[in-house]
């Protein structure tokens, strides 16, 4: 196979890997809590054919000599952990982290994973879980006949319920935090699992060892940047077309080879 050929299908595939991560940003521009991705690119093995520094008689050296490269390829995609826009809701469920922090979520196989999304509801047994029904860990029971939630900054959940004019504590929520978050696994549905690369899980109160604090009637909207991903989508289109065109004139280059031999 021509050599060009071989790189320009290597850039087709890279670029065409680059655009997947970009729709998925797009399509999760709205999803709360949600992490933009971007694509990791590396350069392929090379062909040495003269070696740099290689002696070409005696006292001269090749000062650069002759390597062609193989072309590129997607190593990895980088999760980006900045905060999104706060979003104000007023509602007494919706919990925003501002700061550093994952709310660990128990999973129904008995695994804990781990989520920024802080739109809880309450489930049959008056218990805060996540919009799937998985429930927040530390477990936060409520009493029945709540009229008035309240959770501070530092996570301790107070309630008001029916007939009494005094708060009263019922649980604190916690948060989590890893060494290198980009290096947690994304499992869908807003959660996030331990790998080897993340580190162990650091629990700790809101506020404290480096954690952010809560913020009652709020959500973390998604920090994907529409403008900057129609950028990055146009620019990996048109490096999609050169490398489409590097295919078209190696094409024509073989075609005039073999017809004039």
């Amino acid at each position: 196979m021509h050599g060009a050929l071989f790189v320009a299908k290597t850039g087709l595939s890279a670029q065409d890997t680059a655009l997947k991560v970009t729709s998925n940003n797009l399509a999760n521009v709205s999803t709360v809590g949600f992490k933009k991705d971007r694509a990791v690119f590396e350069d392929l093995m090379y062909q040495i054919q003269r070696q740099p520094g290689a002696q070409t008689a005696e006292g001269a050296q090749l000062p650069s000599g002759l390597q062609l490269g193989s072309g590129v390829r997607v190593v990895g995609t980088q999760k980006l952990f900045q905060e999104g826009d706060s979003i104000i809701t007023n509602e007494a469920f919706d919990v925003a982290i501002e700061g550093r922090g994952f709310f660990e979520v128990a999973l129904p196989n008995g695994d804990s994973a781990y989520s920024r999304h802080g739109q809880f509801q309450l489930n049959a047994d008056n218990e805060l879980v996540t919009a799937e029904g998985f429930q927040i860990q530390p477990v936060i029971t409520l009493p029945a006949e709540v009229q008035t939630l309240t959770i501070g900054v530092d996570g301790i959940v107070s309630v008001v319920t029916a007939g009494s004019a005094a708060a009263t504590q019922v649980g604190r929520l916690q948060l989590t935090d890893f060494v290198n978050p980009q290096g947690l696994e994304a499992l869908g549905k807003n959660l996030f699992a331990e790998t080897a690369a993340s580190g162990a899980p650091i629990v700790s109160n809101p506020g404290e060892g480096g954690t952010g604090t809560l913020q009652q009637g709020s959500l973390e909207g998604s920090n994907v940047n529409a403008v900057e991903e129609l950028v990055n989508m146009i620019t990996t289109q048109r490096a999609y077309e050169v490398n489409s065109k590097v295919i078209s004139t190696a094409d024509q280059m073989l075609s005039f080879v073999t017809q004039n031999l």
